[in-house]
């Protein structure tokens, strides 16, 4: 398998403030791409509903995320769901735990969202969850991944039960063999959910640095760490070629591998990822 097949139907994130900057959707990404919109702590609903009717009258699919620790209480995320869909004919969410240090109100968790019923009701035709192929400190400080994995088990059971399409978008990582070990592990634990390989656009590697450190990226990124002390690459920037080289290649020679699609963290701007993909 070619990177250029592997690549289709690739999804993209972007936060209001990056896509504020960005005219038209469509002189950057294939019309009806999935475009996750990042909500970040103190970020505004109005903002957020806003940029994703923006996506929605471009010709694009806008997945906003929902952070569980960030939403006060069942009435809000009602309020949430409702303005999406009333506003900019939102059908698709991410369900994550969010980055704050402490919840807001009543949720605190992705499977508390899922077990207010409240995106079931609303019938939302997509809803994708968190992985983490290199764990999550945030989820287990012990280091372990047993939080983690029974999270993700509960979302298998429950992916069995609703008419919702279930995929596991990840977080970023630099080492393909980390992600085929974690995604083999996935698949073996009984999980059948499809996976979105979350893959680090093209950057300058200080911006790369400053985002792998922020994100808790672990193992992989002493890749970045080892290609910044190469004085000869040191100013040019990284491109994620590699790593979707190694996962193309093992996902022809391994037809059931359950990475399905790549989704795209633009961390230095939509534009360096639309270039990239031009010339894979």
């Amino acid at each position: 398998m070619s990177v250029k097949n592997f690549l289709k139907d690739f999804s993209i994130e972007v936060t209001p403030k990056a896509a504020s900057k960005i005219e038209n959707f469509s002189d950057l990404l294939p019309r009806g791409t999935l475009i996750y919109v990042a909500h970040i702590e103190g970020t505004s609903i109005v903002d957020m509903v806003n940029t994703a009717k923006k996506i929605t009258d471009q010709g694009f699919t806008p997945m906003p995320h929902f952070p569980a620790r960030i939403i006060k209480d069942k009435n809000i995320l009602q309020e949430w769901i409702s303005r999406y869909q009333n506003e900019a004919n939102v059908t698709n969410a991410l369900l994550i735990a969010g980055g704050a240090n402490k919840p807001y109100g009543e949720y605190n968790s992705s499977i508390q969202l899922i077990e207010s019923e409240l995106f079931d009701k609303a019938n939302f035709k997509n809803l994708h969850i968190a992985g983490h192929p290199e764990g999550s400190n945030d989820i287990d400080p012990d280091g372990s991944t047993k939080n983690v994995d029974m999270a993700l088990s509960w979302k298998n059971e429950f992916s069995k039960r609703t008419d919702a399409a279930m995929a596991i978008t990840t977080q970023f990582s630099f080492d393909s063999k980390t992600v085929i070990d974690w995604a083999n592990n996935v698949k073996k634990s009984g999980i059948d959910i499809p996976i979105h390989i979350g893959i680090a656009g093209p950057a300058k590697l200080q911006t790369l640095l400053k985002y792998s450190i922020e994100c808790g990226v672990g193992a992989s990124l002493k890749i970045i760490q080892k290609r910044a002390k190469d004085l000869t690459k040191l100013l040019l920037p990284y491109k994620p070629t590699e790593i979707l080289k190694d996962l193309a290649e093992y996902k022809l020679n391994n037809p059931e591998f359950n990475i399905e699609k790549v989704h795209f963290f633009p961390l230095g701007g939509v534009k360096m990822v639309s270039d990239f993909i031009k010339e894979a």
